[in-house]
């Protein structure tokens, strides 16, 4: 398949060019005798998509959490210049961090029109940017989003996160066990997403974050052992296996 355009307009300044809006710093997590997450320090960018790479089970769905106050931290989180890292879930969510869980969580008993209506209980999938982003959810606005396929529910879930203002949205494995038509059809989303917001993005499909990526952390064992550019990585085969244990040629295509 033709590899489509980054997520990033090319008149928009780089992300090098500007601060971030988003700074974690020496962020620690705990579970018990666990330590999850060891010092994690890295910055999101105020353009683009920031991937957050790493093999299974070392904590990339830890750090999201650990950001918007659902796992037990210690250390310092900036958004905007304001730390958060002392504020409840509520609070970090209001001051403009939007959160997409690997696992959905739509409401399977509501239409996808009441879904919606959670968060915009004047337009749900009237509002523009459903119209705009999501037209099949504007179709299937009566539809219980339970009856809804898995890439659907994304879509679903993605577009309840958009009706707030975000000023960084975090998305965990958005493709996540869907197929390639509908893996390609998220990607296009995140990427016009990210055109205005700016996105810390935990994905394994490596194809995907050549695309539309801008900047890599690469995790492991609870440590940053990797910053740099998503293309730079992805090209050097030999760095990838050794980050992240796979090749490029066994992913799937975006």
């Amino acid at each position: 398949m033709t590899e489509q355009p980054t997520a990033r307009d090319p008149r928009s300044p780089s992300p090098s060019e500007v601060g971030p809006v988003l700074t974690v710093a020496d962020l620690h997590v705990r579970y018990g005798g666990s330590h999850v997450l060891q010092g994690v320090s890295f910055d999101v960018p105020a353009t683009g998509v920031t991937a957050l790479l790493g093999r299974n089970g070392v904590g990339k769905t830890t750090t999201l959490k650990a950001i918007i106050g659902l796992a037990p931290r210690s250390g310092r989180i900036v958004l905007r210049g304001k730390e958060i890292q002392d504020e409840p879930t509520p609070r970090i969510i209001r001051a403009g961090i939007g959160y997409v869980p690997e696992d959905r969580e739509v409401f399977g008993g509501l239409t996808v029109d009441e879904n919606l209506r959670l968060v915009d209980p004047d337009l749900g999938v009237d509002a523009p940017i459903v119209g705009r982003l999501f037209p099949d959810l504007v179709a299937r606005g009566k539809q219980r989003a339970g009856t809804l396929s898995g890439g659907q529910q994304q879509m679903v879930s993605l577009a309840r996160v958009l009706l707030r203002t975000t000023s960084v949205l975090l998305v965990d494995e958005p493709t996540k066990g869907l197929a390639p038509k509908l893996v390609t059809e998220v990607a296009d989303v995140l990427a016009e997403v990210a055109r205005t917001t700016p996105i810390l993005l935990v994905e394994q499909n490596l194809p995907l974050v050549r695309r539309i990526a801008d900047t890599v952390v690469v995790l492991d064992a609870g440590q940053v052992v990797h910053r740099g550019g998503a293309a730079e990585l992805v090209a050097d085969a030999d760095l990838t296996r050794e980050l992240l244990g796979v090749s490029m040629r066994r992913e799937g295509v975006a």
